[in-house]
């Protein structure tokens, strides 16, 4: 076994490991530390152990990587004709960095009132109406926003632990039926019955071309980019520059949480399971101390199974009592990486596992043996 110390932590090689690895094509950082470490999460160390590097995310393929640290090679320059390798596979999460926002409340958000020649849906090159941009003057943009979910948690002492969809119709308002988008609502365990927040999905730009005129109560914008279809409802926010980070140091999460209080909330494009590459968001953020980088280990709760070698076959479990049953522990399903974090919600991305991350998982620290 072999030990790099860097920052204060120790992160352990495969004891097969070999001196130096060249970077290939399609590598992460996450990828080449899953190869050499006890502990992939912890790809800086690698980086320490060649100073040389300055930025990790400026690797390239053909680099050579010292995995010796008493006896360093250094880094030797690659060719530099494709792009540098990064933390995490960017590509997966591009779009959701991009498309994906949570904010506290909808209600006094503008929101598109009428399409033109009074179309059920508009599309890029045509006129949407907005009420609520008053202020609004000519040249600005706009990205066009749809409230998909509303994510909320609810005291584990009022009730037991309840997970369902709770998807918003076109007004924003809660309703159970919606096939456009496959995220599922969640209550989670806490002190008290709060709301997360409301996820926002961004569809489109749009570019003001007229204020308000007399007579006319709205604010003309012409759809400038390609994207999903507009409707009656979808909502405006001005337009983010650089809304996300492209760079990602994976760390440990700051603080523990009461067991319970940090869960898996949804998985992207899916009912309830996910896999590695799969976003998922999260019932904790920023007040709770996640940043960009934070890992957790995701963990399905531990059955309460009822001992039937204790009781016998014949007695129903729904009469069996705790003294009957036998708590069994939590099983590791895999490692997610938070990417965007807001205040109450968090997206991480499913960076390995053994089995599917699911709705209800526990969060962990990534090196939790139970």
């Amino acid at each position: 076994m072999f030990t790099i110390a860097t920052y204060g932590l120790a992160a352990e090689m495969r004891g097969d490991h070999p001196d130096t690895y060249v970077v290939k094509r399609g590598d992460t950082l996450w990828d080449i530390a899953g190869k050499f470490l006890q502990k992939p999460w912890l790809w800086p160390e690698i980086w320490q152990a060649n100073p040389q590097i300055r930025n990790p995310h400026l690797i390239y393929p053909g680099d050579v990587i010292s995995l010796a640290y008493l006896n360093r090679v250094g880094v030797e320059p690659g060719p530099r004709q494709e792009a540098p390798i990064t933390g995490v596979p960017l590509a997966d999460v591009e779009a959701f960095l991009k498309d994906l926002s949570v904010v506290d409340s909808i209600e006094g958000m503008p929101y598109v009132v009428g399409l033109e020649e009074d179309r059920l849906r508009g599309a890029e090159g045509q006129a949407i109406y907005v009420s609520g941009l008053d202020n609004a003057q000519p040249g600005e943009r706009y990205s066009v926003v749809r409230p998909t979910q509303r994510y909320t948690h609810l005291d584990r002492t009022a009730c037991c632990d309840r997970f369902h969809s709770d998807d918003l119709d076109f007004r924003g308002k809660r309703h159970h039926i919606d096939f456009e988008r496959a995220w599922s609502d969640a209550f989670t365990p806490d002190n008290g019955s709060e709301m997360l927040g409301y996820e926002l999905h961004k569809l489109t730009t749009a570019t003001v071309s007229r204020g308000l005129v007399e007579g006319v109560e709205v604010v003309t914008l012409v759809v400038d980019d390609t994207g999903r279809e507009i409707r009656a409802g979808d909502r405006l926010v001005p337009v983010q520059a650089q809304p996300y980070d492209l760079q990602f140091f994976p760390h440990a999460p700051t603080q523990t949480f009461e067991y319970g209080r940090a869960r898996i909330l949804a998985v992207a494009d899916a009912i309830k399971y996910g896999g590695r590459r799969d976003v998922v968001a999260l019932s904790v953020g920023a007040r709770d101390g996640i940043d960009n980088g934070t890992v957790f280990s995701s963990w399905r709760e531990g059955s309460n199974a009822v001992d039937r070698v204790k009781i016998g076959t014949n007695r129903s479990e729904y009469l069996v009592g705790d003294s009957s049953r036998a708590r069994l522990p939590d099983e590791f399903a895999g490692h997610i990486m938070v990417f965007r974090t807001f205040d109450k919600v968090s997206y991480g991305l499913v960076m390995d596992g053994i089995r599917p991350v699911k709705v209800g998982h526990h969060l962990k620290h990534p090196d939790a043996t139970h």
